[in-house]
């Protein structure tokens, strides 16, 4: 399959050049008996360079290339072979291609080119002995704007709209933003919960938490960063050529909002949507208990939902949510990124702010919210010192707070959140997190029996017990309290897995993998006469 290095080579070869070169902030640059010429309107980006040339390097090239190290291969492009030699400059990306068999002589003996990915296979006739590699014409120094700038332009392959990164006509546009649609309205119609894109894959669904390839060809750099580009608001565009990484929010009326995130890996660009539910999640389709369901009523204090990544924090908190606003009258503010779940007015207010759209960070959101009047406050994500300090003096003078962290277990929570602070505050906020703390729920997502899944939930509800083990540095002993109160509402993760195969909702296997403490569940389980496969150790 041709790529977007071919025509560059194609006018090389048949001007009889000596060298094209690709250098940042230049047009792509043909030199012919010493002499520069652009043949590109567009000035390269250190993304373009990287772009085309990790779309024709083998691997062990490819990976130099990430790593910014000097490296050479040779690539056929159609009918010719050229040398391409990649040399860092301060860090940024050249590359110099340098033909190896004229066009002339490829026809008589063209060798087969076959590419799979990033990797280039030439086969030559057996009876042809390689021919000497071409020796550049001068040395390895790029030509420098001043000499480019008087050289007269020609028309190219990357003349127009749609040939590099970035740069497409309206219609594409269009076309790609229609391509995405439908594969976004079957991810939701599938049950399937995210949409990986990938250079040189077909569309990926995870399904029940399982990666599905679904029909289709693989896709380019170029069908990738359109299928992107077409839905990306224009902010998100300067962050993703400035950082390589960036989020946003897409919506389909009728049919999900989906959670984006955009990135760049060794083959080019790639894409994750995690789909979102157009309707508001209640707490009965969520199944949480009624003790859980009380700390809504709170008019102070911190409550927290934890978990690994994917596993259903953010739905579980706009269960919460929902509940005050269908049951208080006050004011919420929420703040996220992005945006996720989208609340409209019930009984309460609501203020959904999005960082870096509506404000710089969570923190100076979390500070500015103090001053807007606020009953309950969420934090889509306590990512640092200062936001978690905020959070816990917001919650300590007079407001509701609810928000996330990627911990496993109610007690790792509570030791995450003082391990954040310098030992001389510690014994400080120890006090402050006895006093505020109200609940932890720390939940997993397992695979269900039939398809689908289902969280497990540890539950942790603050008591006198609760808060003297958090200010008197005793949180291993946190789930043994949490074992002897379920009359409470606690429960344990392992009491909440065992429940969970005790009624046939998911196997002991996965389970037992899910579980933080696998020697007691494996005990409970054995105790009823639960047989698990897997290895003790795995």
């Amino acid at each position: 399959m041709p790529t977007r290095l071919d025509p560059f080579v194609d006018v090389m070869m048949r001007e009889r050049a000596d060298q094209l070169y690709l250098l940042p902030d230049e047009p792509v640059t043909l030199v012919k008996d010493g002499k520069p010429r652009k043949v590109s309107k567009q000035p390269l980006t250190d993304q373009h360079i990287y772009a085309l040339m990790v779309e024709v390097a083998p691997p062990e090239a490819a990976d130099k290339i990430d790593q910014r190290s000097e490296t050479e291969f040779d690539y056929a492009a159609g009918n010719s072979l050229v040398r391409v030699r990649i040399v860092p400059e301060a860090g940024r990306l050249t590359a110099v291609i340098s033909a190896i068999r004229p066009a002339s002589q490829e026809q008589a003996t063209p060798p087969v080119a076959q590419s799979s990915g990033s990797e280039t296979t030439v086969t030559r006739p057996a009876a042809q002995p390689t021919p000497p590699v071409a020796k550049p014409a001068a040395p390895l120094k790029p030509p420098r704007a001043s000499v480019i700038a008087a050289a007269p332009m020609v028309d190219s392959p990357l003349a127009t709209p749609g040939e590099l990164p970035g740069e497409f006509a309206s219609s594409q546009y269009e076309g790609a933003e229609q391509k995405l649609g439908k594969l976004l309205r079957a991810l939701v119609s599938s049950g399937s919960s995210d949409l990986h894109l990938r250079v040189g894959e077909p569309p990926l669904f995870r399904t029940h938490g399982e990666i599905k390839r679904q029909s289709g060809s693989a896709l380019s750099v170029n069908d990738l960063e359109l299928l992107v580009l077409s839905i990306m608001p224009e902010r998100n565009r300067g962050e993703w050529k400035e950082t390589g990484d960036t989020d946003f929010a897409y919506e389909i009326s009728g049919v999900a909002r989906y959670r984006v995130n955009a990135a760049r890996d060794r083959k080019g660009p790639v894409a994750v949507f995690r789909v979102i539910p157009a309707k508001v999640v209640t707490v009965k389709d969520m199944g949480l208990s009624e003790e859980v369901q009380r700390l809504c009523y709170l008019t102070k204090g911190l409550v927290l939902v934890t978990g690994p990544t994917g596993s259903g924090k953010s739905t579980t908190l706009c269960a919460l949510i929902d509940l005050v606003n269908s049951t208080r009258s006050d004011h919420i503010i929420t703040i996220e990124d992005p945006i996720e779940f989208v609340h409209e007015n019930k009984k309460c207010l609501i203020t959904q702010r999005q960082v870096h759209v509506h404000t710089d960070s969570f923190k100076s959101a979390l500070r500015a919210a103090l001053r807007e009047d606020p009953d309950i406050v969420l934090v889509g994500e306590m990512r640092d010192l200062e936001t978690i300090a905020i959070a816990i003096e917001t919650a300590e003078t007079g407001h509701l707070v609810f928000g996330t962290l990627h911990t496993t277990t109610a007690s790792s929570t509570v030791d995450r959140m003082i391990d954040q602070f310098p030992a001389d505050r510690q014994a400080q906020i120890r006090v402050m997190l006895s006093e505020s703390l109200k609940g932890v729920i720390s939940q997993t997502l397992c695979k269900k029996i039939g398809g689908g899944r289902v969280a497990a939930r540890e539950i942790l509800l603050t008591t006198p017990a609760i808060s003297n083990l958090i200010r008197e540095a005793k949180t291993f002993q946190i789930p043994s309290i949490i074992q002897t109160s379920k009359k409470l509402g606690m429960l344990t993760l392992n009491d909440a897995l065992l429940e969970l195969v005790e009624k046939k909702v998911v196997e002991p296997d996965e389970a037992y993998m899910k579980s933080v403490e696998k020697s007691g569940l494996a005990a409970s389980l054995k105790a009823r006469g639960f047989k698990i496969t897997l290895s003790a150790e795995g």
